[in-house]
């Protein structure tokens, strides 16, 4: 672990101190570095937790994310080139600085072994997306977008300490290893547990986010630079569900009576969202409203606490982090290109871009989940798990996943077929760095269709 953390902090020396024409090649070599090292946290089933010290240590249900965050870094600095191109060169080091910093931030927050130092690192991710949302965001509402995702993610991160404080006063530790072994949580009264695991919950539920407390979202993806709406998307929406998962499999099980309301709601959420994309003019929001949906799906099973339901989601978080990451970039291309998010303004794009289309009829089908992709794997095994658990939830489950795949269709033949606008005269061409980014996205997921035990958790 501290073999990785070296080379991620001796790069923000880099940042700053290297010459500006080199400065994107650095950063861009350096970070793909780093990604392809952090592949080593691949490890066999045998293998459970690996340590560097009593605060750090790697497992099954940490390093497919882990990987994710790293691989991702290199992509969000060749996404923001393009919208950095006449910026002058401090902007682009503070630019790079901050991804690193936040790169840094989830790495502690996904490794920690124990709970207070993986508070301040969930915390600490809040500043730089801020910024990268706030500074480098394209629209006026932007100062708004980054407000209300201040003040979701703060209201839900006071009552998480407060439950952590709890439970360091009465078991005398926050260590994950040695909370598996504490009897605390079972000692309180029915009224005090319930209270207590809300406290907990709270915050991964904003962070997911969970239907009802959603509204930050499609405000911050909207707002946000290319850079931000990719870091929003593919990792920092998976903490919520990260957090979740290693509290339930830390602590005594949360009571029947708490799981029940927040299940329904994201299960609801999944429906609700589907029907908010089939309305949806803007391409960005339209993706940012999916995410939710996907996530609902995600934290009905994680509630579950059963083997198959966390495998699933802990496979569709991967899976969603990769797709949706991809859609916001092709989103991008189009944005770039028409200066409008309006599906309606950027039709027939595939006659324009022809390879462009590909790569958004392939994003399409992985969004979807048709097979043989891991999304398909990680909604089969989430559906078949509610159903074992209830089987009235096939009904609201197969419903969402009928409706993703109708607005996701209708986004694709929004965006690609059609007519073309009158005012499309010309578009200038795609660049390789384009196609490379989209096929950074894919090869991933490719090769896990190949083999997808690598990020089977349990």
């Amino acid at each position: 672990m501290l073999k990785m953390m070296i080379p991620m902090i001796l790069l923000l020396p880099t940042i700053m101190l290297c010459k500006s024409k080199q400065l994107w090649p650095t950063a861009l070599a350096h970070s793909f570095w780093i990604a392809l090292l952090s592949l080593q946290w691949f490890k066999s089933s045998t293998e459970l937790t690996t340590f560097s010290n009593y605060y750090l240590g790697v497992d099954q249900i940490s390093s497919p994310f882990l990987i994710l965050s790293c691989w991702l870094t290199p992509m969000m600095i060749m996404a923001g080139q393009n919208n950095l191109i006449m910026e002058p060169t401090p902007r682009k080091r503070t630019f790079i600085f901050i991804t690193i910093l936040l790169q840094i931030s989830l790495i502690l927050a996904f490794s920690t072994m124990e709970l207070i130092m993986f508070f301040i690192a969930f915390e600490s991710t809040l500043l730089p997306t801020l910024v990268i949302i706030t500074r480098w965001g394209g629209q006026m509402e932007r100062l708004n977008a980054g407000t209300y995702f201040l003040f979701y993610t703060l209201i839900g991160s006071l009552p998480l300490l407060v439950a952590l404080l709890t439970t360091q006063t009465f078991s005398g530790t926050l260590s994950i290893c040695t909370l598996q072994l504490s009897t605390y949580p079972s000692m309180m009264n029915p009224w005090t547990h319930t209270m207590w695991w809300l406290a907990l919950f709270t915050a991964f539920m904003i962070k997911m986010p969970l239907y009802g407390l959603h509204l930050w979202l499609p405000k911050a993806h909207v707002e946000a630079p290319i850079a931000g709406s990719m870091i929003l998307a593919a990792v920092l929406l998976k903490l919520g569900g990260y957090g979740i998962i290693r509290m339930t499999m830390t602590l005594a099980p949360p009571l029947k009576m708490l799981s029940y309301p927040f299940m329904m709601l994201a299960l609801w959420g999944v429906i609700m969202t589907s029907f908010v994309c089939l309305r949806q003019t803007d391409l960005k929001s339209l993706i940012a409203y999916s995410s939710v949906g996907h996530m609902g799906l995600v934290i009905a099973a994680t509630l579950t606490r059963t083997e198959w339901a966390c495998t699933g989601a802990i496979t569709l978080m991967i899976a969603h982090g990769l797709t949706s990451s991809m859609l916001f970039c092709l989103a991008n291309t189009n944005y770039e290109r028409t200066n409008s998010r309006t599906l309606l303004l950027a039709r027939n794009m595939q006659l324009l871009l022809p390879l462009m289309g590909l790569w958004w009829f392939s994003a399409s089908l992985t969004n979807m989940a048709l097979p043989p992709t891991i999304n398909l794997m990680g909604e089969l095994t989430i559906i078949v798990s509610l159903f074992n658990w209830s089987n009235t939830t096939i009904l609201m489950t197969g419903l969402g996943t009928l409706l993703t795949a109708a607005y996701t269709l209708y986004m694709l033949i929004t965006t690609q077929w059609g007519e073309t606008p009158s005012h499309t005269k010309t578009i200038p061409p795609t660049h390789t760095r384009e196609h490379l980014l989209m096929m950074l996205h894919m090869l991933p997921m490719a090769l896990l269709m190949a083999k997808p035990e690598l990020i089977q958790g349990t």
